[in-house]
């Protein structure tokens, strides 16, 4: 049994939820998002509309696996369409710089050339001085690209040069000693 899943999801004024056959749609001031829900879950709304509330059809392990889970994306989907989800990224380097140009973003991190990355619909990224913000209203392409924009230069541990999240820690290695 879930815990997650038995809790009703709350749905904040302003927000529109519709749930027709497999698919379910989140509107809000943000966007849309809309996703197919698996068939082994339930999905219902309130009569006053204002919360969401899941079940499975079925008791089977793989059901209150899903059960959790979709509990956790619906949610995300509500909270994404009212107030975006960002990534905020740090490149520490000399000489390392990140540009963004249309709908492509050029990184220039200690390489012969330039890695240029495609920046995906509904995605918005800004590039300052010596960050990235990644933002979006779907947490999936959010958390996505900016992995794949710290996979181009992972942080080494000598010096701490790279690509890394604001929150992340990066674990330095003493390096060579003098005898």
């Amino acid at each position: 049994m879930s815990r997650l899943g038995k809790k009703p999801i709350l749905i904040p004024k302003g927000t529109e939820v519709t749930i027709s056959g497999e698919s379910f749609s989140v509107k809000g001031p943000g966007g849309t998002i809309t996703r197919n829900i698996p068939e082994i879950i339930s999905v219902s709304l309130s009569p006053s509309k204002d919360a969401v509330t899941l079940s499975p059809i079925r008791e089977t392990p793989e059901s209150s696996v899903l059960w959790g889970t979709w509990a956790s994306h619906i949610f995300n989907m509500i909270e994404g369409v009212n107030k975006p989800f960002e990534k905020r990224l740090i490149i520490e380097g000399i000489g390392y710089k990140a540009e963004v140009k249309g709908s492509d973003i050029t990184l220039s991190v200690g390489y012969s050339h330039q890695v240029t990355l495609k920046i995906p619909e509904g995605i918005k990224v800004v590039s300052d001085k010596n960050g990235i913000l990644v933002s979006g209203i779907d947490i999936d392409k959010v958390g996505d690209f900016a992995a794949r924009i710290r996979a181009v230069k992972k942080p080494e541990p000598y010096k701490g040069k790279g690509i890394h999240y604001s929150t992340e820690v990066v674990r330095r290695k003493q390096g060579k000693k003098t005898a």
